[in-house]
């Protein structure tokens, strides 16, 4: 299932959601196995990263922010890939998806993508769908307590 899925004609980058990376283990509880795909007629290529469901909230962030036209960064916990997604501006006419690996392979990608309109709530309805399909298995109920829930 996509969690981001922002495409054109010629260009497309993906965050493709696996599942969870061990689903009923505390330690990895909510931890989401995912891969980044890159494609466009220069490049083809995918990242296999993983995050926690605590930073879907932050996408969720991210798209109000992008809503309102400023530019935003997500995944850039210092330890692993970052999606940096820039809109128009007096140097560029159209949305620029950047990737980057910076702690991994240190390679990095920028990808120009044609939007159309309503692309934002597109992302939104990615993240509602990961969201049901992966809810969060465990609430800490105090301090070192967890109730599973079922």
């Amino acid at each position: 299932m996509d969690l981001i899925n922002l495409s054109d004609a010629d260009n497309s980058v993906r965050m493709h959601v696996l599942g969870r990376r061990g689903p009923g283990v505390l330690p990895v509880h909510d931890l989401l196995d995912a891969e980044i795909i890159v494609e466009s007629s220069f490049i083809r290529g995918c990242l296999n990263v993983c995050f926690y469901l605590s930073d879907l909230e932050e996408w969720s962030l991210a798209l109000d922010a992008l809503s309102v036209g400023q530019n935003v960064e997500w995944l850039d916990s210092g330890n692993g890939p970052v999606i940096r997604i820039e809109l128009p501006s007096d140097d560029c006419d159209v949305p620029v998806v950047f990737i980057e690996d910076a702690s991994g392979s240190s390679a990095s990608a920028t990808i120009p993508i044609v939007l159309d309109d309503g692309w934002i709530e597109e992302q939104r309805e990615h993240l509602r769908g990961v969201v049901r399909t992966w809810p969060s298995e465990v609430l800490k109920t105090s301090p070192g307590a967890y109730e599973w829930r079922r």
